[in-house]
């Protein structure tokens, strides 16, 4: 109860931030974008933010010996640049660019009534369930057989 009532408190205060910055706006990301014509450096700066309060939290978070919630951290291991990392980045910023959503940005846009975020959404559900079919079909067909 405590683990969902804290993740509630964290998306509310996510999504209002994101909300507030006009990254839930598809318009305002893909002006970033668009160098040569109407762009909007506000973008960046709202990264860099996020950079340094991600930064500063880290190394507050990761002096702690257990997380709150958890027995303990769950971080990624790997340091690898594979071809499933590389893909995936480059479909995230492919449809990044062409919808002008990314994940943070479309589900605060739904609560906003952003029309648009719904297909994204929606296309979004249907990669992450095309990715794991092949990745499961993927490791099946690499195990050995029984």
């Amino acid at each position: 109860m405590q683990r969902t009532v804290l993740a509630g408190v964290i998306g509310v205060i996510f999504g209002t931030g994101i909300a507030l910055s006009g990254m839930a706006n598809p318009a305002k990301v893909l002006n970033f974008f668009d160098i040569a014509g109407t762009w909007d450096p506000s973008l960046a700066f709202v990264m860099g933010g996020a950079l340094l309060v991600t930064a500063i939290g880290y190394r507050l978070v990761l002096h702690r010996t257990r997380p709150v919630c958890e027995a303990k951290f769950h971080l990624p291991t790997s340091r690898k640049l594979d071809l499933p990392l590389m893909a995936g980045s480059a479909v995230f910023g492919i449809g990044w660019g062409i919808s002008g959503f990314c994940p943070g940005g479309a589900i605060p846009a739904l609560g906003l009534g952003e029309t648009s975020a719904w297909a994204f959404v929606g296309a979004m559900l249907v990669g992450i369930f095309a990715a794991r079919s092949v990745r499961l079909a993927h490791s099946q067909r690499l195990a050995p057989a029984a």
